[in-house]
């Protein structure tokens, strides 16, 4: 048994790659028992978000395994191999283990020692239990990576303000803004459709550098309206993804991010209800992209994805460096007591496999000795060479 990852990241995929491997959670029902049925794969974990998607396998041959791997992740992305492999990271045993738990660290995030990627971890190990994808190997590695993720965030710095992914967008808007208007965001007109976490972590930020004006749409009215409730010193608007384009066409800026697969502002939606002069900015921080690559063309909208947030980030990465190579010790640490535990199941079936050989010859030995005895031999006297043995 080995254990392997295959996957793709912000640092190996742009964003245009990364939105075809994307695997929604809802699709993890029927993905992870597929992938269990190949013939060389004994567990998957699944980690799909924004900035990465990771397949963890057991594979019982590493090469098989790897191969069929990356067959499945060619059909899913609709790319050829020759084309998706330059993008692919293939990761063994203990380069896939630290992997693992620097991603739980938050040590290979976009946004170094962000929080919200030991959640996503978390949930990986839950959904892959649920799904009958992880098994007695990837379940001691997901907890061993979560526990290594609480360490590096309560035994370091790395993570005392650190930005998100949300922050990092709501800053590229800041920058965006001064350098275009000369202004602040307290004027402008702000739209965030979608209302999950990174959507409240949008609010958040908004609010901190002077927003006023914001409004939330989303296709559950009722997750609008619990985000409304965690501020209720705002004056948030809600409205019903079905009122998109009249919100939009009446906002400045406009954050995406939502688990749509398909994009939902295009050239041809936004050309309908824009004015000739009107400026739209267009924050998308989804992926699968919620804002078409065609927008790019009309002259007076503004486009940016995840990707056009590295710029951000990196000014906050290198006060971050140091506590990194702090973290980087205690990884190694979970690391060894990983190795220790696996190792440790090697000696007990090594254990186990010689009290089976040891057994089997003992019962040969027995039935020898009895044949020659005879069939005259009293069965209570077997019963005593049998304690005997």
């Amino acid at each position: 048994m080995n254990i392997a990852v295959v996957g793709l990241s912000h640092k190996t995929a742009p964003v245009e790659i990364r939105e075809k491997l994307s695997i929604p959670e809802a699709q993890l029902e029927t993905v992870m028992p597929h992938l269990c049925s190949y013939p060389h794969i004994e567990e998957v974990a699944i980690l799909s978000t924004c900035n990465r998607l990771e397949v963890y396998i057991v594979t019982t041959e590493t090469d098989s395994g790897i191969r069929e791997l990356c067959q499945f992740l060619t059909e899913k992305a609709g790319i050829p191999l020759a084309k998706l492999r330059p993008h692919l990271f293939i990761l063994l045993y203990q380069d896939a283990v630290m992997h693992l738990m620097r991603v739980a660290g938050g040590l290979d995030s976009l946004v170094l020692g962000e929080g919200q990627i030991l959640a996503q971890v978390k949930t990986t190990h839950k959904l892959g239990q649920q799904h009958k994808g992880i098994g007695r190997l990837l379940n001691k590695l997901f907890k061993q990576a979560i526990t290594a993720g609480k360490r590096v965030r309560t035994e370091t710095s790395i993570g005392t303000g650190a930005v998100s992914i949300s922050s990092a967008a709501v800053e590229l808007a800041q920058q965006k803004v001064e350098t275009l208007y000369g202004t602040s965001l307290n004027p402008y007109k702000i739209a965030i459709i979608g209302a999950g976490k990174m959507s409240r972590l949008l609010v958040k930020h908004l609010l901190a550098k002077g927003a006023v004006d914001i409004s939330i749409l989303n296709r559950s009215t009722k997750r609008a309206e619990e985000l409304a409730q965690g501020f209720p010193k705002a004056e948030l608007k809600l409205h019903s993804l079905s009122d998109m384009m009249t919100v939009v066409a009446q906002s400045d800026i406009v954050f995406t991010s939502t688990g749509a697969t398909q994009p939902l502002l295009t050239r041809s939606n936004l050309e309908g209800v824009l004015q000739t002069s009107q400026s739209l900015m267009l924050i998308d921080i989804s992926v699968p992209r919620n804002v078409a690559a065609d927008v790019d063309e009309l002259e007076t909208v503004h486009s940016f994805n995840v990707d056009d947030l590295k710029a951000v980030v990196a000014q906050n990465q290198e006060s971050r460096r140091k506590m990194a190579m702090e973290a980087e010790e205690l990884l190694y640490e979970e690391v060894e007591a990983f190795d220790i535990w696996w190792r440790s199941l090697e000696t007990v079936s090594t254990i186990s496999s010689l009290r089976s050989k040891v057994e089997t010859i003992r019962e040969q030995e027995l039935e020898k000795a009895l044949s020659r005895l005879g069939s005259e031999f009293a069965e209570k006297h077997q019963e005593v060479i049998e304690a005997l043995t």
